[in-house]
């Protein structure tokens, strides 16, 4: 069994892209009951406001230091790598907020529930958050998308509306920061090598055929320049 450790957050564009790339990889080489997954806490932002205060493409202008429409271009052309995978991805119009409480809601999951559901509730959430726009800081919308993966209301809500998991996050994002890790995604394949950001799905069959074949001690050679956003940004196209 291959267990790939992922650190990632739900506002990030290149970690939903990159973790379906990854499962595309997974499913053509049938691998599918032969790796399993630990999701760990990134926040881009811990300090983003649980409300909603700008816009996407004022932000990445600002961030970027672009025009208005340069950013809605660059924002574009991130879209269509998602879009290539099928994701209806509308990341011009996602609603940036904080992610803290729906990192802690995949704690629970993780603590609770089984890998299945897991999953389940790590799509669910990037996609309400890119495909649907919706606002992850808000817990009407964390505790529908966690009873819609089959997880129970009462026990949603009462760490929705408590601090239960906040160490557990704040222990992955401790952990990631004595990696050196600075960006996201960033998967790590049976503890023997590391793959910093979303490559292709053909790089990570790459990576997955070499741990297979037990030859992860180096790390996978690779052309590409794999895509990842940290705390001051995402690498634009």
């Amino acid at each position: 069994m291959m267990t790939l450790t992922i650190w990632s957050d739900f506002a990030c564009p290149y970690c939903y892209i990159g973790e379906t790339r990854l499962q595309k990889a997974i499913n053509e080489l049938g691998l599918d009951d032969e790796v399993t997954v630990d999701f760990r806490a990134f926040e881009l932002d811990p300090t983003a406001p649980k409300e909603v205060t700008t816009t996407t493409p004022e932000r990445f202008a600002m961030k970027y230091r672009l025009s208005v429409d340069a950013a809605k271009q660059q924002i574009e052309q991130i879209s269509d790598l998602g879009r290539e995978l099928g994701i209806d991805f509308n990341y011009m119009t996602t609603q940036y907020s904080n992610t803290r409480d729906a990192h802690r809601l995949m704690k629970l999951a993780e603590d609770k529930y089984d890998r299945a559901t897991v999953g389940r509730l790590n799509e669910a959430l990037f996609a309400a958050y890119f495909t649907e726009n919706l606002v992850l800081a808000d817990h009407r919308v964390l505790l529908e998308k966690a009873v819609g993966v089959g997880m129970d209301e009462k026990e949603v809500r009462e760490v929705l509306e408590s601090n239960k998991y906040d160490d557990e996050v704040r222990f992955d994002e401790r952990e990631a920061g004595m990696r050196g890790i600075h960006g996201v995604p960033y998967i790590v394949f049976n503890g023997s090598f590391a793959v910093p950001g979303a490559m292709s799905v053909d790089g990570f069959k790459n990576a997955l055929e070499r741990e297979l074949k037990k030859q992860g001690a180096e790390k996978p050679e690779t052309t590409e320049r794999p895509h990842t956003c940290g705390p001051d940004g995402c690498q634009l196209l």
